[in-house]
């Protein structure tokens, strides 16, 4: 396979770590971003600080950041070629208790930093007659958990799963594949000690490594006729659950 520039945002932890380590590790350039730069440039050294690595801390929910990642992409690649919008927060807050300024942090920061880091990459994969762009949603967007309170987020991240939709019927004529992967309960750093106790909300009952949904984006960056699909790796969790 001929070797991509990949972007992947919010690549400190978690999902967005792994990823990074995937394609890495399948020899693709890799541009990697985080908020915070002191964290960033841990997991940089962390993956090698190879020649095929590179380093744009920023937020993503500012428009300049989606513009600095493919300049970066052009300068040291020549091209950009993938997309894995990763970044995002998720917390638990009543419905009743939601403010503006508390629902605006999760527009902010999933819809927009998401909408606004592919607006800056698409000119250039339309100028190349090719790219792909893979989202993360979830799949509490259709199986709701009266437990887990969470409005603010899963608003966004129905909104990012809707993009997608739209992105792909749109962009579809100038070779552009647009997805969403939607990750179940995953360990990462974003959930609690206490995750595992929470296995059975997944069809084979046990928690979600990162590195399972980091192969399904590099499968989906791969494989040329994948669009417009909204794809759960989740353990069943879409389907089902266990009842306690």
């Amino acid at each position: 396979m001929r070797k991509q520039t990949v972007i992947v945002t919010g690549a400190s932890s978690g999902i967005g770590l792994e990823t990074a380590r995937y394609f890495l590790n399948q020899c693709d350039n890799v541009i990697i971003n985080s908020q915070t730069a002191s964290k960033l440039e841990k997991v940089y050294h962390e993956l090698g600080a190879g020649e095929n690595l590179v380093m744009v801390p920023g937020n993503i929910s500012d428009k300049t950041t989606g513009e600095a990642l493919v300049q970066k992409a052009l300068e040291k690649f020549g091209s950009a070629d993938v997309l894995i919008n990763n970044a995002g927060i998720y917390e638990n807050k009543p419905f009743l208790d939601v403010t503006e300024d508390y629902l605006d942090r999760f527009l902010t920061t999933n819809l927009k930093g998401t909408f606004f880091t592919t607006q800056a990459v698409i000119p250039q994969m339309i100028r190349q007659k090719d790219g792909v762009i893979v989202n993360v949603g979830t799949p509490l967007v259709y199986h709701a958990i009266a437990q887990s309170p969470s409005t603010a987020p899963i608003s966004s991240k129905g909104a990012i799963h809707a993009l997608t939709l739209q992105l792909a019927a749109e962009f579809g004529k100038d070779n552009i594949r647009v997805n969403t992967v939607a990750p179940g309960l995953i360990r990462t750093p974003m959930h609690g000690a206490d995750l595992d106790h929470n296995a059975g909300m997944h069809l084979i009952n046990r928690i979600g490594e990162p590195e399972e949904v980091a192969q399904m984006i590099y499968a989906i960056a791969k494989n040329k006729l994948i669009s417009g699909a909204i794809i759960n790796v989740d353990g069943g969790m879409g389907a089902g659950h266990h009842l306690s």
